[in-house]
């Protein structure tokens, strides 16, 4: 549904196995702590594309809350806006999201880690999800990211992936270092991270995205 635009206010299986199976497609913090700097507020340039990877799956239920019995892990809790180019808030926005869970693992059989939802009146989202693993694929050892999908009503779609900053605590990861050796990490896409309080991390991200074909 913490990829900002640079311009963007707020601050990411089948597994590897099949990441690294198939081709990709290409197309598609509120100031963090340092050592990872993100975006200041909106200056309307839009929120970089990433790949999409062979893992997305159409027909997601409509959700915000991804967080199922089965699902253990870092909880997050993130939330923003998405704005077009103008830096005006947009309504009715489809955001989709998909991730690995805790183990490095993608549901490819179900819909586990994955949904979507539409932005409210305020062009607002809130996504309950976990903190992603990082994970060993088609282009090396993959840091923590959450796939994200977003499209106005006849508008482009726009597909990025959202990352973590550096000093995130979980699993035991170092995610400075996986950050670093991740070649496709795009650090404007960072999401702001506060936390963990009492197990749960509070992330922020805007989104900036072009309305027109």
């Amino acid at each position: 549904m913490t990829s900002v635009a640079l311009g963007a206010s707020v601050a990411a299986s089948a597994g590897p196995a099949a990441e690294a199976a198939e081709p990709s497609r290409s197309s598609p913090a509120r100031r963090a702590t340092l050592p990872l700097a993100v975006t200041p507020a909106c200056s309307g340039q839009e929120t970089p594309a990433a790949i999409e990877g062979p893992l997305f799956k159409p027909h997601s239920p409509t959700r915000g809350d991804l967080i199922t019995p089965a699902i253990r892990g870092v909880r997050l809790n993130l939330r923003g806006v998405v704005y077009d180019t103008a830096c005006k808030p947009l309504p009715d926005t489809l955001i989709e999201f998909w991730q690995c869970d805790q183990n490095g693992d993608y549901d490819t059989s179900g819909f586990s880690l994955r949904g979507h939802q539409y932005t409210d009146s305020r062009g607002a989202y809130l996504l309950r999800t976990i903190i992603p693993r990082d994970y060993w694929g088609r282009w090396g050892q993959r840091a923590p990211h959450i796939h994200t999908q977003l499209q106005i009503s006849g508008g482009p779609v726009l597909v990025t992936q959202l990352y973590f900053p550096d000093d995130t605590q979980a699993y035991g990861r170092d995610f400075a270092a996986l950050n670093a050796a991740d070649r496709l990490l795009n650090r404007a896409c960072t999401i702001g991270l506060t936390g963990p309080a009492a197990g749960l991390y509070t992330g922020t991200f805007d989104f900036v995205i072009t309305t027109t074909v």
